[in-house]
């Protein structure tokens, strides 16, 4: 077994007054792939750190092997003091690293290295970042976050990038996708100690819940004994004459193993106000186009969506999701074709920017609107401060300014403020964005549960997959495209994920010459045999009765309402339509290449 690249042992930390690690551990070897997580708050980020040397701990020791590399992705990289984007990235190389791979990662990435870094968004600053981070190839490489502001074809390039990798990886994410592709074993950060699973992200929560379960298991019994012995202490016969001080002590030990342990922090509780009944119809769009400048965002689009329907949008950055979602939702008028809202519609709207929320304002005001100290959650007043702890806020956080929130907790405040609505229609853009696992199960429960019509725009393709009935892509050119199902529905369909599909494989010199070789040899002289003058004369029939068959089934399938009343016939039509192409296609190749052997023998 390698030795260790690393090794945390025994980490503690206080921030604010308040102990925030408390005999933390870690070790990572070579080829580990690790995945960091936890709730938010609970010290992932610093104990990330720490273990990069970032930041210093207040207890226990830090081992790192002196000549290991590590290169470290911090949640917000600082570009500040670079004159490009190529001057941030070679900063990071080392005297015997590869420039050439570099700039190679900066192309795969969508950036030439001429930006200037002040001039950069989230999402290119991240790629800057990350070729900063892969192209030394260190022994060791730690990411925070490495998918906040990237597009899923940026992600899924990402993911292949660092499996080719012999770099050992620590990862913390909040998207389930990426973790169960890339982890090996699971550190889970609970209550500032580590416990640690040696098998990947996919296990994991399994895991924890079999330990959550033993532990609580284990504190009934505690309680148990502390009933025990409050029993004898009030009826006792022995008590009541004598104190027994030995036992006295024991219950003092009990009450105070059970007043000072760190229990598991509570879950978050979300409900969603549900508003009317809408009408069937939600949404219907109609040859809808719309361009910014020369550039067609949505080209001859047209959509029906229907009460109950779970619509995910995905696309490239820049591919006009949001656009099209203000289009969908009557915020933007459309160039040319019409967009008709049903009737009796409740929308509410989580956008991703955030920018409904005022820094200035209190946690308080943002949920009740000010000059209140309630919120109403179907039909029901509910106070604001137990209306925020069930989104996991602490009561003394009421009179927080809004600019003093972490990311996650700014992203639950919106799902707060979002969900506290009476609605029937949730808009939803990239809800997932800071929200850590826990929260993330809890709202696509809701989301599931939820009797209105959902319309979510998500680069988390775990997310897409457990909520979205179909999935509209971004085809390019302005073109979108719906596909029932999932994002893992929308690639088997599609054959590939958003992005362009891959390239095929440049063709090997042998292959080519043998290519040559082959066709310069002359050819045998063929006959045309009794089976192939046969299959001549009935192929075409054959063929007009498959055409046919697959023009009957296509008309079907064009119904737009048949998905929304019958998904399992639908399912079973586009399985008979692809079999039939299928089929016809086959047919076509054999007719072909009979019709070149006849042309052949009668030439």
């Amino acid at each position: 077994m390698a030795p260790p690249i690393l090794i945390l042992q025994d980490i503690t930390l206080t921030l604010g007054g308040k102990p925030l690690l408390e005999g933390a551990d870690l070790s990572v070897s070579a080829g580990d792939r690790l995945c960091l997580v936890g709730r938010n708050g609970s010290g992932k980020s610093t104990l990330l750190k720490i273990a990069a040397g970032e930041i210093e701990k207040d207890g226990g020791t830090r081992f790192f092997q002196p000549d290991a590399t590590v290169r470290y992705l911090p949640q917000e990289p600082d570009l500040t003091g670079f004159t490009s984007v190529m001057a941030y990235v070679e900063a990071g190389l080392g005297p015997h690293d590869d420039l050439h791979r570099a700039r190679y990662l900066l192309g795969e990435l969508g950036l030439t290295g001429d930006e200037d870094p002040s001039r950069l968004s989230g999402g290119e600053a991240r790629r800057a970042a990350l070729a900063r981070v892969l192209a030394p190839e260190p022994d060791l490489i730690f990411l925070d976050e490495p998918t906040n502001h990237l597009d899923l074809p940026a992600i899924e390039w990402l993911e292949s990038e660092l499996a080719s990798l012999r770099s050992a990886l620590i990862l913390i994410s909040h998207d389930r996708r990426f973790l169960q592709n890339l982890s090996r074993a699971t550190v889970w950060l609970d209550r500032g100690k580590t416990k640690r699973l040696d098998r990947g992200f996919g296990e994991f929560e399994t895991w924890r819940d079999k330990v959550l379960e033993e532990e609580e298991r284990d504190r009934h019994k505690l309680d148990r004994q502390i009933v025990n012995e409050e029993h004898w202490v009030r009826y006792g016969v022995t008590a009541r004459r004598k104190r027994n001080m030995g036992r006295m002590a024991r219950l003092s030990d009990l009450r105070t193993q059970v007043r000072e342990a760190r229990r598991v922090v509570g879950d978050v509780k979300i409900s969603v106000t549900e508003g009317r009944t809408s009408g069937k119809l939600v949404v219907e769009a109609e040859g809808v186009s719309k361009s910014w400048g020369e550039r067609p965002i949505v080209k001859d689009f047209s959509i029906r969506i229907l009460r109950g329907d779970r619509l995910g949008i995905v696309g490239q950055n820049g591919a006009g999701k949001t656009t099209l979602l203000n289009l969908m939702t009557g915020v933007l008028e459309p160039d040319a074709g019409f967009v008709k809202l049903g009737a009796s519609l409740e929308m509410a709207t989580l956008d991703q920017s955030r920018k409904a929320l005022d820094p200035r304002w209190t946690l308080k005001d943002a949920l009740t609107g000010g000059g209140s100290d309630f919120v109403e959650i179907n039909g029901e007043r509910k106070h604001v401060i137990g209306y925020m702890k069930d989104f996991l806020f602490a009561p003394e956080q009421a009179r927080t300014p809004i600019g003093r929130l972490s990311g996650g907790e700014r992203g639950r405040l919106m799902l707060a403020r979002a969900l506290s609505q009476p609605s029937n229609f949730l808009v939803l853009d990239e809800p997932t964005n800071d929200l850590d696992l826990e929260t993330l199960d809890l709202l696509q429960e809701m989301l599931t549960d939820y009797p209105g019509t959902v319309v979510v725009v998500s680069h988390d393709r775990d997310f897409l997959d457990r909520v979205a009935t179909s999935v509209l892509v971004a085809e390019g050119d302005g073109r979108w495209l719906e596909y029932a199902g999932g994002y893992a529905d929308m690639v088997a369909q599609r054959g590939h994920g958003v992005g362009l599909p891959p390239a095929p494989e440049p063709m090997s010199k042998a292959a080519k010459a043998e290519q040559k070789k082959n066709a310069a040899a002359p050819t045998e002289k063929k006959k045309l045999s009794f089976k192939h003058k046969h299959a001549l004369d009935t192929l075409p029939g054959r063929m007009d009765e498959m055409q046919k068959t697959r023009a009957t089934l296509q008309s079907k399938l064009d119904d737009p309402a048949l998905y929304a009343r019958d998904r399992f016939a639908f399912e079973k039509l586009s399985g008979q339509l692809v079999e039939a192409e299928k089929r016809l296609a086959k047919m076509e190749e054999e007719w072909l290449e009979l019709e070149m052997l006849r042309e052949s023998v009668e030439g």
